[in-house]
């Protein structure tokens, strides 16, 4: 019997070690490639705690069906209502910032999806976050329940109230872009708290990680940013309201550059500095087969408002030289850039590539007009060599107007 009794009471054991030991959410396959194959090689991201935490969110949950193929890809993906899914890499940017703690409890303003909440609910003790338009935060609430996310408390309501009944809170994120920091946030966060916000204009935003020192923010200056705007409050305070009459981008000359050799104006930079007045692009490193997202790019990335019952046609000039510019696939003809148009409830409804060009090549003129649908509210130029290995410089980028009157 005393033999009996020392085998269960050792197997119980064992078995409770081995449930210890078994995570409760475990690694996702596609989450893990798209964390090793793609997030850490673009550098700066170190938070191991952070990086798994994103490497056991199934991310395909939390876009739509028919984005599901988007879902490990380094990009945004549009959810409905006019709100996105921010790009893996922006999202373990931004958690990283806040250095979070097991015992913390952290404010999200803008639920969205419930994708940034999730990856939170592996990392501190308890994740308050809001969303206005309801039902985003009805799915995303059942969604986080259905994955046993039990620390995530979603609240629908205005985030530029905050959440006041909750607070303090240690840190606080928030995923869409006021022009300035709202006060409650201000109030709601914790004396030595942490918090990471894009600031800004509409299309010209930066993030700030802000420190709560004496009861005013301390702000740092990061790196640029595009997000949905903070609707509600804070878009009726907004005072630079974006001219989609007259389309336009900022930053072409790359006269103004950053302290990483980036140049202002532009966001999402990858493999790009500038050199003698001109964007250089590097691309050398080739598709994996096994990963099953797009290869790291070598890309700038800037937004822009435009009516598409007003303006029926852009025109995009800008000089190129290529080295040795290859297609992933082979020596086929590749694009320098891509125009993706959205509607106002950020659907894409057309990506039109432009600058066509492959091989070596010396100095040239790109200038491509552009049909713009009529239910377009806004567009996203890409530029660079996003599916291709090679060199590429590029100077003297602009975006105009040549058509304004849309026949009737």
């Amino acid at each position: 019997m005393r033999s009996v009794l020392i085998s269960f009471l050792f197997f119980s054991v064992v078995a409770l070690v081995q449930a210890a030991e078994t995570p409760k959410f475990p690694v996702v396959e596609r989450a893990k490639i798209m964390v090793d194959n793609l997030l850490v090689p673009q550098g700066g991201l170190t938070n191991e705690r952070v990086l798994d935490a994103i490497r056991r969110i199934p991310r395909h949950q939390f876009v739509p069906a028919a984005q599901q193929q988007l879902a490990y890809w380094d990009q945004a993906v549009a959810i409905g209502n006019a709100q996105t899914i921010s790009p893996p890499y922006i999202v373990a940017y931004m958690t990283e910032q806040l250095d979070p703690k097991p015992a913390d409890k952290v404010l999200e303003i803008g639920t969205g999806s419930g994708y940034q909440a999730a990856v939170l609910s592996l990392l501190v003790k308890d994740v308050y976050s809001i969303e206005i338009v309801e039902p985003l935060g009805k799915s995303a609430e059942q969604l986080l329940k259905t994955l046993k996310m039990d620390n995530v408390h979603i609240k629908i309501g205005d985030g530029y109230k905050g959440w006041a009944e909750a607070a303090p809170f240690d840190s606080i994120i928030v995923t869409c872009s006021p022009e300035s920091v709202p006060q409650p946030l201000i109030d709601q966060l914790k004396e030595g708290g942490r918090m990471i916000i894009p600031l800004g204009e509409r299309f010209q935003q930066q993030f700030y990680l802000c420190k709560k020192q004496n009861g005013t923010l301390v702000k740092e200056h990061l790196t640029p940013a595009l997000f949905v705007p903070m609707t509600g409050e804070a878009e009726a305070k907004r005072q630079i309201q974006p001219d989609g009459k007259n389309p336009a981008i900022r930053g072409g000359d790359f006269a103004k550059v950053r302290e990483d050799g980036t140049p202002d104006g532009w966001h999402y930079a990858r493999n790009v500095k500038i050199v003698s007045g001109a964007a250089h692009f590097t691309s050398v490193k080739p598709l994996q087969k096994k990963i099953i997202a797009p290869q790291e790019s070598a890309q700038l990335l800037q937004g822009f408002a435009v009516d598409g019952q007003s303006v029926s046609k852009i025109k995009i000039d800008y000089r190129i030289r290529g080295k040795k510019i290859w297609a992933v696939q082979g020596p086929v003809l590749t694009h320098t850039g891509y125009l993706t148009q959205f509607d106002e409830n950020r659907n894409v409804i057309a990506e039109v590539p432009f600058g066509r060009c492959t091989g070596t090549f010396d100095w040239q003129n790109v200038s491509q007009e552009i049909d713009i649908k009529p239910e377009t509210s806004e567009a996203v130029l890409l530029i660079g060599i996003p599916v291709a290995t090679g060199e590429l410089d590029v100077m003297s980028v602009s975006v105009q107007k040549t058509a304004a009157a849309r026949l009737p």
